[in-house]
């Protein structure tokens, strides 16, 4: 059984994209430290990186370049300053040098030694990437790692070992999760803080999940108060800038992100405002995630601006959500929410298209959102259920391989899903539902195996080709 916490789920760092940036920048790291163990670390001469299927055809737009080069830099994505990730790829480029793990120079020119193979995919998964080391002696190395989704690595040949039964209440499918909170009558959120107890304190889990959320609403307030046009190529003009002066006016001063959403709660606002500020949140995240912005990857990156979006939305306009306590479960339960579905299914566009990124983040924002609006834990799991159903079979199709046309927009379109969602099942008997959690994951799982690949992060498909700006 697999062990997966809650802080696997949540992970900081830079974007655009969780299984194309997250994920090689992590690989690339690991790849140093195996050789630095070996001990060879003085005698290398030169790496190579060869990127296969999904990471070849749409890497250039996701940033995979540039993540694998900081990555051997020895810079890393959750303390690097935002402002010295492009700053840094291009010294990289222009020296044709980088610092091996942050202490070794090396000869490194990134438009020879990453190999783009779009013609070529690699068995395990569509996420595939050699590293290869060529020692002075004439010898060498190589290693292929997997990138899995959400910033999840995986090495070729290493085995997956799992204790679920280390854990008081291991979850497999969303029928656990829903026993251990009917036997142990608790909320989704308890049992989970309890499983987290196997890794950390009370004290730690709470820190770093406030941790998570300061950086979520800081991405959701500098995206807010950022204009221009976002890198890349497609000039697209960032609009949660607009919205947010739209909305507030003139008629409040602010200087920080706590007196920004005090102005927000003191507001007379109508249903169609509330919808433009949720869209301004999930803008906000998404637009600073395609420029290289740091966020949180909730589940994945491509869909990094849900859960901020529907947690923002709880904190500025629900009055349940009235303490650090309220924002601590609402992660908790979204988290193992996301759990189920990355053991269940997959969280990898290049697996199951954007169902499994902006899809899960709904499911995850919407039994999150109803736990926290007092729903019981069988509404809460109604609720993720409901979010996906109408999320089944989209198509992850990026426009030039960019995290921006249509995943900007489609993070919005997921939050406001996410808190239908809830009040939907929050107003619903779920023993009288149809279709289970459990059910909707199963079948994702199959609509995702069913999927063309050209609709699978690989920009051959979709509007990547009708508007005729696919990047391979």
């Amino acid at each position: 059984m697999e062990r997966i916490s809650v802080f696997d789920i949540f992970k900081i760092g830079i974007g655009p994209s969780s299984s194309h940036t997250m994920g090689p920048w992590r690989a690339a790291q690991r790849f140093v430290r195996e050789i630095s163990r070996e001990g060879r670390w003085d005698h290398v001469a030169g790496v190579q990186v060869d990127l296969y299927g999904s990471l070849a055809k749409t890497g250039k737009g996701h940033g995979t370049d540039l993540a694998v080069a900081l990555g051997l830099n020895g810079d890393d994505p959750e303390t690097i300053q935002e402002d010295a990730v492009i700053s840094t790829f291009e010294r990289i480029s222009r020296e044709k040098q980088l610092y091996l793990g942050g202490q070794h120079m090396l000869p490194f020119d990134p438009d020879q030694d990453l190999l783009f193979h779009c013609a070529e995919t690699l068995p395990y998964h569509a996420n595939g990437l050699t590293f290869r080391a060529f020692f002075r002696d004439g010898s060498g190395c190589s290693q292929t790692y997997y990138s899995v989704g959400g910033g999840f690595v995986v090495k070729e040949g290493e085995e997956q070992s799992f204790n679920g039964a280390n854990l008081p209440f291991p979850c497999e499918r969303g029928a656990d999760l829903a026993h251990w909170c009917r036997t142990q009558g608790k909320l989704i959120s308890d049992i989970v803080f309890e499983n987290e107890l196997f890794w950390r304190s009370p004290e730690a889990i709470r820190a770093g999940l406030l941790r998570i959320w300061q950086v979520m609403r800081r991405c959701i307030y500098k995206g807010c108060h950022t204009s221009g046009v976002l890198p890349g190529g497609l000039g697209v003009v960032r609009r949660a800038h607009a919205l947010n002066a739209l909305m507030l006016g003139q008629n409040c001063s602010y200087t920080d992100v706590d007196g920004w959403i005090a102005c927000i709660r003191r507001g007379h606002w109508a249903f169609r405002d509330i919808l433009n500020w949720v869209s301004s949140f999930a803008l906000a995240v998404n637009e600073e995630n395609a420029a290289f912005g740091r966020v949180v990857t909730a589940p994945t990156n491509g869909a990094a601006g849900v859960i901020p979006a529907v947690l923002m939305y709880g904190v500025c306009f629900c009055p349940e959500f009235d303490s650090d306590d309220s924002i601590v479960r609402f992660l908790l339960t979204a988290g193992e929410l996301g759990s189920l579905f990355k053991k269940g299914a997959t969280i990898s566009a290049a697996m199951g298209g954007c169902q499994a990124e902006i899809g899960v983040s709904s499911a995850m924002a919407a039994g999150a959102l109803t736990e926290r609006l007092g729903g019981s834990p069988e509404q809460a799991l109604m609720a993720a259920e409901i979010a996906m159903e109408h999320h089944l079979g989209m198509t992850c199709d990026p426009i030039g391989g960019l995290v921006q046309v249509p995943c900007i927009e489609r993070n919005t379109m997921g939050a406001i899903k996410a808190i239908m969602a809830a009040q939907i099942a929050l107003s619903s008997d779920p023993a009288k539902a149809k279709v289970s959690l459990d059910a909707v994951i199963k079948t994702m799982k199959e609509t995702a195996q069913d999927m063309s690949h050209k609709y699978k992060e690989t920009a051959d498909g979709g509007l990547a080709i009708t508007v005729g700006l696919a990047e391979c």
